[in-house]
């Protein structure tokens, strides 16, 4: 079938966590994201220039649900025709982000994905560049992710890491112009996510980030590095909940190419230097 969530320009748009402390974990995101913090019901709500996290009371290091945006209400419609017609199970979405209509489909992990049309942003927000960009989740079968975002969603797979035994590590895949909007490592004995990413745009802004982390006493886990598949300039920081939050910048923007084969190498995962091999 085709790339149907590729034709729906569907993109990250925000994500909400579990959290055993959800005021803590957001109050650092509020600081160390620059970002905007609100209290709305159970809820606490960063909000920055297009980006937007959740904390929610629960699980630490367990994601509540993502919240993808279509690009208008034609795109919804054509992927929601695309999950009917596979026979996945909607679900309601709880996103408090989107227009009516929205919708939720649980992967084969079991992770909530949201999809719908995004409400117009709070009016007045500064900050930082760096909007929500991507998500990467740690599983234990990286076929069935790939089996069901491209095969059953029609996201366009972009790029594959392999062991040498033809075992894959980790799959990449967009719904956009972007080199991967979601995408997968293949982590033993772990299922859930492995890191979440906002896209400094330009590297300069990785210094802009450094200096404002530097200022919150806020230390870098990893980076700056570059990784292969996407190309991307990164740091990462670890939030209070042991959560891996990723900005980067530069990353590839895909046109019209076939999917590319890497190595399960340190190189692979950062050119520069140090790398986090997940299996």
């Amino acid at each position: 079938m085709t790339d149907t969530a590729v034709r729906a320009g569907a993109y990250l748009h925000h994500i909400a966590f579990e959290s055993s402390n959800p005021e803590r974990l957001a109050r650092y995101y509020s600081n160390a994201m620059d970002m905007e913090l609100t209290q709305v019901g159970d809820e606490w709500r960063c909000e920055g220039p297009k980006r937007r996290f959740i904390a929610v009371a629960g699980t630490d290091k367990t994601l509540a649900y993502s919240g993808l945006a279509c690009r208008n209400a034609e795109g919804l419609a054509l992927l929601r025709a695309r999950v009917e017609a596979e026979g996945i199970e909607i679900l309601p979405s709880p996103s408090p982000y989107f227009e009516g209509g929205a919708f939720g489909v649980r992967d084969p992990d079991g992770r909530l994905v949201c999809f719908g049309v995004a409400k117009a942003d709070k009016p007045g927000l500064n900050g930082i560049q760096g909007p929500t960009q991507h998500l990467t989740y740690a599983s234990e079968n990286v076929q069935a992710f790939v089996d069901f975002y491209v095969g059953k969603l029609g996201f366009q797979l972009t790029d594959l890491v392999l062991h040498e035994d033809g075992r894959l590590a980790t799959a990449f895949t967009t719904s956009n112009h972007e080199h991967h909007t979601i995408a997968c490592f293949y982590t033993p004995g772990r299922v859930g996510v492995d890191h979440h990413s906002y896209e400094a745009g330009e590297w300069t802004y990785i210094r802009d980030w450094c200096d404002h982390l530097a200022a919150h006493d806020i230390q870098l886990t990893w980076g700056p590095g570059r990784h292969g598949p996407g190309n991307n300039i990164f740091i990462f920081i670890t939030d209070p909940d042991g959560n891996w939050i990723e900005i980067s910048a530069e990353l590839e923007v895909i046109y019209d190419r076939d999917t590319v084969d890497w190595p399960q190498h340190p190189r692979t995962l950062n050119k520069w230097g140090e790398a986090i091999l997940r299996s």
